[in-house]
């Protein structure tokens, strides 16, 4: 039997494994619906202080706002901290804190010796919260909009799964080309390395939130030390997550895509800015998954030129000769290439986005693994990061 054949079947059925492995890492058991829940009376409603770091943030902040002040939650107040923006940021807050008593606008003072930006913004936004016992705080982005009913249905679904820090995962919105080639592929990434089963499993360690949506109770909020004392993290809600569950408390990540919406990055360079740093924020203190990631991405690469090669290798042998086990092995690949191709379909529809984009699945794999392989020489190397007009290199 032909040596090509059996390498084909080989790799054949590997690939269809890993496949198929790879796109059931993402199972949401708890997924929040944007109907059907009650109002809450006042009387049963905690207050619920929603804070937001804005720095340079004109393109989202007014959007932001306006959905927030939206809210079908009786017992709210919103407090903006604007991190001492270069663009028209503070102006708009200005104009929109007039006019509404909910919202407070605060000036950020200096970045202390220490902190990180974004971490210092939220601590400042958390000390200004009004007093109240059995209180919560929510973390919200500025390029996060919330449908009226995300508080009310995000607080019921915490209370009824006990949570003490309640975190969802948005509908991340697309508009560009780039975006529609790289984010689904980019989402199937974080699925795999945190998976919300064993992030909502209370006997596991693993433990992560997303800073564009989180919720969490006060008390729990004081009694592991506030944002000070993960002052010098720049992946704050990571590591709040972690904190969180390191003491003893639950936490738990939700399909919110029903309740909120992001678009983080809309153009080809912000893009490849925004999730080089991500994914070497989230990285550089994983050595494991930082290694696992830049041999996952060498992967990818190798695939993404190996697949569409795949099945004129079986034509070129059938020609040749091959027989029967070179039309075996255009076989294979073909499978192979229509179960990817219909994996990536569905995600794509999920998305919003045209299912024919699931043909451009290698070139987003080789994005995908040019950003791996990018963030993983910044750490190795230790250049560091520019994120909103500051510097951070690893200590």
């Amino acid at each position: 039997m032909s040596l090509i054949f059996i390498l084909s079947s080989i790799f054949f059925l590997a690939a269809l494994a890993i496949t198929y492995w790879i796109h059931n890492q993402d199972q949401l058991d708890i997924i929040l619906d944007a109907d059907g829940y009650p109002i809450l009376p006042l009387a049963n409603a905690p207050l619920i202080s929603v804070c937001v770091p804005a720095r340079n943030e004109e393109r989202n902040i007014k959007s932001c706002v306006d959905s927030i002040l939206s809210q079908d939650y009786p017992n709210f107040e919103l407090i903006v901290l604007e991190d001492r923006s270069s663009d028209s940021t503070a102006e708009i807050l200005q104009s929109l804190s007039d006019p509404n008593p909910r919202l407070k606008v605060l000036s950020g003072s200096e970045l202390p010796p220490g902190w990180v930006g974004k971490t210092h913004a939220l601590a400042q936004a958390a000390d200004h919260a009004s007093p109240a016992s059995g209180g919560w705080l929510c973390f919200v982005d500025a390029d996060t909009l919330l449908s009226s009913t995300a508080l009310t249905s995000c607080f019921l679904k915490a209370v009824e799964t006990n949570a003490d820090l309640f975190s969802i995962l948005t509908f991340q919105v697309t508009g560009s080309f780039w975006e529609k080639v790289v984010l689904p592929l980019v989402m199937t990434a974080l699925s795999v390395a945190f998976s919300p089963r064993k992030v909502n499993d209370p006997h596991r360690k693993n433990a992560i939130a997303n800073g564009q949506f989180i919720m969490i109770k006060r008390s729990v909020y004081e009694a592991v030390g506030r944002h000070e004392h993960i002052k010098d993290q720049i992946v704050e809600d990571k590591a709040l997550a972690k904190l969180v569950k390191s003491s003893g408390f639950r936490i738990i990540l939700a399909d919110g895509k029903q309740v909120a919406r992001t678009r983080m990055y809309t153009s080809f360079p912000g893009m490849w800015e925004g999730w080089t740093k991500n994914i070497y924020l989230g990285l550089r203190d994983e050595l494991v998954l930082l290694l696992l990631g830049a041999l996952g991405a060498s992967l990818l690469v190798i695939a993404a030129l190996l697949l569409p090669a795949w099945p004129l290798l079986g034509l070129f042998w059938f020609a040749h000769g091959g027989g029967w086990m070179a039309l075996a092995v255009v076989a294979e690949s073909l499978i192979l290439w229509v179960y990817l191709l219909a994996v990536r379909a569905t995600i794509a529809h999920r998305m919003n986005i045209p299912r024919w984009y699931a043909l451009t699945t290698p070139l987003g794999a080789g994005v995908f693994a040019a950003m791996m392989l990018t963030s993983a020489w910044k750490v190795i190397s230790r250049q560091g990061v520019t994120w909103r007009g500051r510097k951070y290199i690893p200590q």
